[in-house]
């Protein structure tokens, strides 16, 4: 059998996240997914030379002293003509700030290359509807960045509610906190570039709840950009789903993330804090739920690699949920500033 052709990889940004998809395809081609690094873009001539900052919220963000990629085996640009026109570029993760995601993503897909784009997409629904009809006419992937679909545990939790091994659903809660980010060069504090943590954190929330139940008929959302709780409104389904998340302050305070999903005949949570951080109630018993080594992220890559070979998205983020997702943290906004519940209007 002859060996997959490679998904030639380029990454557009070299800031924390964008240090994290590198870590991810590079973990996917030493476990045998044929998707090298062969294009990285940036300003800094730092970062093109593969050093690591320290910045960023996760256990692998930090510098060890290492190099993130060998420049000598690679392209390293500061030029985004240059980059763009690179032929050897099958698929371009974009990790630059929300506001340039649209443009960006647009030009990529005008030159020929598959997206993997980074969260939120944008922070207007018009905006994701724009970028929609460039995917559409293109005829290349666009991915959004959604990994929290794809950390470890995501998937057994969509399977278990759409099979109804443990009954119907009962209840969603989920937690997303952590310290406001530090990094990024003053841009998560222009709530009018990054959308605040609303857009930025608990747009992941916004996801998770619509890929796990679809979208809801109204939300009522109280804080503010940086630190929201949001109840998602079901006419037929479950009696309570409500999300928090926020970037809260003094920077130093741990990221952690919790989700309970309740069933009828058990209760699944996951805690990225605990030592077995996905387990099941049920039958009087609490026991662990074996789940994949590695982090969201890791697995986004892999499928984001595995669509563009196949040509194929299904299984993965579309812009149609972008843009679904962005119409729900709209009504959440509105929802803040009226103080009441707002219906949310059709995809």
């Amino acid at each position: 059998m002859s060996e997959p052709k490679p998904v030639r990889v380029g990454v557009l940004g070299l800031g924390f996240m964008g240090q994290t998809h590198v870590r991810a395809y590079a973990a996917a081609h030493a476990d045998g997914a044929a998707c090298p690094l062969v294009a990285v873009c940036d300003r800094s001539a730092d970062r093109l030379a593969g050093r690591v900052s320290s910045e960023g919220n996760l256990e692998s963000a930090g510098d060890s002293g290492e190099r993130l990629f060998d420049p000598a085996t690679l392209s390293a640009y500061d030029d985004l003509d240059a980059f763009f026109a690179d032929e050897s570029i099958d698929l371009v993760s974009i990790c630059t700030p929300t506001d340039s995601h649209v443009p960006l993503a647009t030009r990529a897909m005008d030159a020929g290359k598959h997206v993997l784009l980074e969260k939120p997409v944008a922070l207007r629904s018009a905006d994701v509807d724009e970028l929609r009809a460039v995917q559409r006419s293109s005829g290349r992937l666009c991915q959004p960045a959604m990994c929290i679909r794809f950390w470890p545990g995501g998937v057994w939790r969509l399977s278990a509610g759409r099979d109804g091994r443990f009954g119907a659903w009962r209840a969603l809660s989920i937690q997303r906190l952590g310290g406001a980010p530090g990094w990024g060069d003053g841009f998560y504090a222009d709530e009018s570039r990054s959308g605040g943590a609303l857009f930025d954190l608990h747009v992941h929330d916004s996801d998770f709840v619509l890929w796990l139940l679809g979208q809801p008929d109204a939300v009522r959302a109280q804080g503010d950009a940086s630190h929201v709780s949001t109840q998602y409104v079901y006419e037929q389904g479950p009696s309570l789903v409500q999300a928090e998340g926020g970037w809260l302050p003094g920077g130093a305070f741990p990221f952690r993330m919790r989700y309970v999903a309740a069933f009828e005949h058990a209760t699944a949570e996951f805690d990225s804090m605990a030592s077995a951080p996905l387990t099941l109630t049920r039958e009087s018993q609490h026991e662990p739920v074996p789940s994949e080594a590695g982090t969201g992220y890791d697995f986004q890559a892999r499928a984001a690699v595995e669509a563009v070979r196949r040509n194929d998205a299904s299984g993965t983020p579309t812009l149609d949920d972008a843009y679904n997702v962005t119409r729900v943290l709209e009504a959440e906004r509105e929802s803040q500033t009226r103080g009441r519940a707002v219906t949310v209007t059709g995809s």
